[in-house]
């Protein structure tokens, strides 16, 4: 068997909510638990033994990604490109539009992976599941469950218990359809393209402008495909019980840090750092760079990490957090629950500290995007701090709950703001 995988990781207007991260990074390059986050979709296409070839698709300009790639090729030494969309084509239109380098050399199928979502992807048991049906699948889905409140701020699916057929899909509803949520995975049979084509070719008779024109070429997976051909046995869905989240805003980023690195427990323990004779203490998962400094009396865990060239000063404490390359957490520091960005420097004393708002941590995911972002009051509501690149934050002052952007000196403290 012939595989392809690819990866829709979309553009900069994708990234507006991982702001102030987003504003120096694509996001896809965001590293979490030391590694981008498109790395990890990587790494788990890659694991899979008849991939032959991943291909990147979004409208980020080519030459953002191309050390990225470069570096991805030599690293798991299979083939990978990366194919620019003219503007946003949606989840199926860079599909379509790239259907001949997707389908070139004949594949009997292709994973689609959202750049956006990260988990401990079972894509050999998937494909397994899709291969094995009695009835050849157009479409597989991963599913996973979520609590009632949660599903209605995803797609959901209503299955035939029996035959996991996918009887009816809706995205996002306003009301509770079903608890089994679209994880953003899937396995597609080359017959889509037809399917993607009939919706291509039926839009075109509409465009009188420019604009209308790149609106018809936009096609959505989940609401132009998997709405319509649902209840039709021609989608399937295959469900897991694995951890699985979105990265959609700044804080999620710590959640995916969180399991990314227990997930290293298993996968990769050599990425973690070990307690040892004069070094610092560690409490739980934790990667360091080996390029970082990190003082022997500085306590840190559970889940955190510490990015290149970073520099840990004596009696630091850090919890929950993402330390970014080049950045200084000078003596006596206190870091939880936060997003230190690259080249910031904290002064000795200080405390960052964030809000965790998982509504159902037991949940092998986390949704944080529907908290509003101001309450009342016009007060950011509480939430994970996050300190965009080259911030300096003075010593003996506390950032509560706040939003540093780029290139700011804090004269003072700060609690549930957002710092322009």
């Amino acid at each position: 068997m012939m595989l392809k995988a690819v990866i829709l990781i979309g553009g900069p207007q994708k990234g507006t909510r991982f702001r102030p991260l987003s504003l120096d990074l694509p996001k896809p390059l965001f590293p979490v638990a030391g590694l981008p986050m498109l790395q990890h979709h990587i790494e788990a296409c890659a694991a899979v033994p008849d991939i032959r070839e991943i291909l990147l698709l979004g409208y980020f300009p080519a030459q953002q990604l191309q050390q990225f790639v470069s570096d991805m090729i030599a690293e798991y030494k299979i083939r990978i490109r990366y194919l620019q969309e003219y503007h946003a084509l949606g989840t199926a239109g860079g599909i379509y539009h790239f259907r001949d380098q997707i389908s070139f050399g004949n594949p009997d199928a292709f994973f689609v992976l959202n750049g956006d979502v990260c988990g401990d992807f079972p894509l050999q048991q998937m494909l397994k599941f899709h291969t094995g049906l009695a009835t050849p699948s157009l479409i597989t889905i991963m599913g996973t469950e979520a609590t009632r409140q949660q599903s209605t701020m995803y797609g959901c699916i209503a299955e035939d218990k029996e035959t996991h057929q996918i009887l009816h899909y809706v995205e996002k509803p306003s009301t509770f359809v079903s608890t089994l949520i679209n994880c953003g995975v899937y396995i597609c049979s080359p017959g889509i393209f037809k399917t993607v084509k009939e919706i291509f070719n039926s839009r075109q008779d509409f465009q009188n402008s420019c604009d209308e024109r790149e609106a018809s070429e936009s096609i959505q997976l989940e609401q132009d495909i998997l709405m319509p051909i649902a209840g039709t046995g021609q989608a399937y869905v295959y469900t897991t019980d694995r951890w699985w989240s979105q990265i959609k805003t700044a804080g999620s980023a710590i959640y995916a840090n969180r399991h990314y690195l227990q997930l290293y427990l298993r996968t990769h323990p050599a990425r973690l750092t070990d307690n040892a004779p004069g070094k610092p203490k560690i409490i739980g998962d934790v990667y360091i760079h080996p390029s970082a400094t990190v003082d022997s009396s500085a306590v840190l865990g559970p889940n955190v990490s510490v990015g290149k060239n970073a520099v840990i000063g004596a009696g630091v404490r850090i919890r929950e957090s993402i330390v970014l390359g080049n950045s200084t957490i000078k003596e006596h520091s206190c870091v939880l629950y936060t997003v230190v960005g690259w080249n910031s420097t904290v002064g000795a004393w200080s405390r960052l500290e964030g809000t965790p708002c998982d509504p159902n941590p037991n949940k092998p995911f986390a949704k944080m995007d529907n908290v509003p972002l101001f309450n009342s009051e016009g007060k950011l509501n509480p939430s994970i701090t996050i300190l965009g690149c080259n911030v300096t934050v003075p010593a003996e002052v506390i950032v509560l709950n706040s939003i540093v952007l780029p290139y700011k000196d804090l004269p003072h403290s700060y609690k549930n703001e957002i710092i322009l």
